[in-house]
This record gives structure tokens, sequence and C-alpha cells, in this order.
């Protein structure tokens, strides 16, 4: 059997492939559209993210150029609370020679309008009157002035204010064994006293407990030289203070106010007294 072919039944092929081919461009047309989206995209991408980067490093010079500023201003500081420090060293250093000049003139004075009945600390402490603070006729007490006394008080005492204790009690020893008789004898005592106090509270602070209690116990045999050495020295009040105070952190409260006690009944005008009541107050007494 024959199939007849017509004119229309060949056109049909071409036109089918016409627009096959049509539909195929305007696929190529979107996916050209498409890819020059996704690159515009991807530079806008690329375009902040330098952006950001940039930010970032300007973000992070700042924070680094304030913190070398920072830690600048911090070594500014430092180095004027230094200077400050050493002023006030200085300044204390020099109100202390000048407290300790005074004292020695007052001595001076009430050793020279005594009529021979004793002084008033002495005849309280049922002790002889306080030696004078200026060399007898035949030279065998020691000025405070003599060569050499003055700066060695003031080196050690500079050491103490500094923190060096270990240092200053050397000195202050060194300073009874050489000047055994001046005016500062009892206070060169009670400073090394005072020395082992401050490293006993040191070693406190510190969780050094054994530490601490070896130290205590050394200002308190210190503290007690300086009341049967020099009894009638200006610093038995102050030594008798603080050698309760020293007795307490001790854990010996019984000994303390026995100490506080002595020092309210014996020295009821020395500016410790009111300390020593409010103490006993605290101590139950």
């Amino acid at each position: 059997m024959r199939y007849a072919v017509t004119k229309g039944s060949l056109w049909l092929p071409l036109v089918v492939l016409a627009a096959l081919a049509g539909c195929a461009g305007q696929m190529d047309d979107s996916v050209q559209q498409d890819v020059a989206q996704l690159r515009k995209d991807v530079d806008a991408l690329t375009l902040a993210v330098h952006r950001g980067r940039g930010e970032s490093d300007t973000s992070v010079s700042q924070m680094e150029r304030r913190s070398r500023e920072q830690s600048a201003e911090n070594a500014r500081q430092m180095a004027t609370l230094k200077q400050q420090l050493e002023s006030l060293s200085a300044e204390v250093n020099r109100l202390s020679a000048r407290v300790d000049d005074l004292s020695q003139r007052s001595e001076s004075r009430g050793s020279s309008s005594s009529s021979g009945t004793g002084s008033a600390t002495g005849s309280t402490t049922g002790s002889s009157s306080r030696p004078s603070p200026t060399p007898t006729p035949s030279g065998t007490s020691r000025s405070a002035s003599e060569p050499g006394a003055e700066e060695s008080y003031k080196t050690a005492y500079s050491d103490f204010t500094k923190g060096n204790y270990t240092l200053a009690i050397a000195e202050f020893r060194e300073y009874l064994r050489r000047f055994p008789d001046t005016p500062k004898a009892d206070s060169a005592q009670y400073w090394i006293g005072e020395s082992y106090f401050s490293m006993g509270r040191a070693a406190s602070s510190a969780g050094q407990s054994e530490r601490a209690r070896q130290a205590l116990e050394r200002s308190v045999q210190e503290f007690r030289k300086v009341f049967v050495n020099y009894p009638g020295g200006t610093q038995v009040p102050t030594a008798l203070y603080k050698e309760a105070l020293a007795l307490v952190e001790l854990k010996q409260p019984k000994v303390a106010q026995a100490r506080l006690r002595y020092l309210v009944d014996n020295f009821p005008q020395s500016e410790e007294a009111p300390l020593a009541r409010e103490r006993l107050k605290s101590l139950g007494d």
C-alpha cells in the first residue's frame, strides 16, 4: 500500500525544527543573563569583603594605637607616683629628724630644770631619772652630734621607710653598737622592734604563718628591750603598745592586756594611753 506524500506534509518538519531552534536561542539568552547577574553578585560580594577587611584593619590599627597610648600614659602615671612617693619618703625623713630634734631639746630643758627629784617618767615607773641627753663633764656619754651618729640613724630610718626591714635592723643594731648612749638609742631599739613587727604583718598577709609568728615573737623581744634598757626613754609607751599588738596577733590576749594596763597606769598622759584603753575594751577588759 503506498502513502501519498503531499506538499503540506513536507513543510511540517521544517516548522518544528525552526521552532526548536528559536527556543534554544531564547534559552541561551536566559542563561547568559543569569551568568551576567551572578558575575555582578560576585563582584558586589568581593567589593563588600574588601571594604569589610579594610574597615577591620582600620579598627585593629586604632585599637593598637589606643593600647600603645594607654600603656604610655600608665607609664607616665607610674613615674609620677614614684616621684611622689620618693618625695613623701624624703618629707617623712625630714619631719622625723625634726621631731627627734625637738624631743631632744625638750628633754634637755626638762633635765636642766629638774632639782634632783628625777623626771616625771622616772618617778612614775619607779626607776631612776632619765639619762641626760647631753654628754657628762667626764665625757662618758656620747652626743647625738658625734660624727657619723646622725647620718647612721637617718640611713637606717630611711631603709625602714622604704620597707628594707632586714637592712634597717642591721643598721640600727650597728648604730646601737657604735653609739649606745645617744638620746636616739631608745628610738633605734624601738625601730628594730617595729621592723620585725612589719615583717610579721607582711608575712601574715602573704599566708606565711610560721614566718609571721617568728617575726612577731622577735618584735615582742625587741620592744621589751626598749623598756628594759631605756626605762626613761620617750619611746617606752609606744613600745609597750606595739608589744601588746604583737601579743594579740600571737594569740596571747591575757599577756597583751597586762602590757596595756601597765601602759595606762604608768603613762596615763601619753598619746598611746587612749589607744590602750580602747584596745582593752575590745579585748573584753
